[in-house]
């Protein structure tokens, strides 16, 4: 069965994941880690996409971003993947690639998902046991969003900016976000959304994007489709 077309649609926010080939890493020390967020910067800004929250761990990365245009995030995530590795490759003297496939994303629900999807990725090095916690992580938007950093990579979302009045309220406010962590089944909902390539959200959601793509936005209902009944 052919794949699906990945789901990109403009001004909606989307979580991203790519690996590396067989899990190995794809960064070996802090120069690659500047050079791929240095990559992210350019090509983000070149093809219009917003980054609202990163991670950079050792063998994958998240992202969560919005496009201005239905092709800017593949073309951004086309252009970084292969300088990234044309530069990896020179740099470390191998060849062949680096990542496991195409990148994986899908869309969410701002409302419902966005905020816990930033905490999500912020969490990523305390899962794995890297950080004590995520304000311990280098390689990650956290710090700027407490406060802590500034980082040219983030470009706040709305729903982030509506925590507070003020950048100390707005900073506060999602650090304590951040301490409380995930509510039940929310890392399983996001990881497999972004695996799946499924939009995430409510059911008026997904019909509502129903207007921007003709691309199925759900996997189907298991069983046989219902005979059609005869007049």
């Amino acid at each position: 069965m052919a794949r699906q077309p990945r789901l990109t649609v403009p001004a909606f926010p989307h979580h991203v994941i790519q690996r590396g080939n067989d899990r190995q890493p794809i960064v070996r020390d802090d120069a690659d880690r500047e050079r791929l967020c240095t990559l992210w910067h350019e090509y983000a800004q070149n093809f219009k996409v917003a980054l609202h929250a990163y991670v950079l761990m050792d063998n994958h990365f998240h992202l969560l971003a919005t496009p201005e245009t239905a092709d800017g995030l593949p073309k951004m995530m086309q252009a970084v993947g292969r300088a990234y590795v044309r530069y990896f490759n020179l740099r470390h003297k191998r060849s062949g690639t680096l990542w496991e496939g195409r990148y994986r994303s899908n869309l969410i629900e701002s409302e419902r998902y966005l905020l816990a999807c930033m905490i999500y990725i912020d969490l990523n090095p305390v899962r794995a046991g890297m950080v004590g916690q995520a304000a311990d992580f280098k390689w990650s938007s956290h710090r700027h969003c407490i406060g802590q950093f500034s980082d040219k990579l983030v470009t706040p979302h709305a729903l982030f900016w509506g925590l507070g009045n003020t950048p100390f309220a707005r900073e506060a406010a999602y650090a304590e976000l951040v301490a409380h962590g995930l509510v039940a089944n929310q890392k399983e909902q996001l990881t497999a959304g972004a695996l799946s390539g499924w939009a995430l959200g409510s059911k008026a959601f997904v019909d509502d994007l129903r207007q921007y793509t003709p691309r199925r936005l759900e996997p189907s209902k298991a069983g046989r489709p219902s005979k059609k009944t005869l007049d």
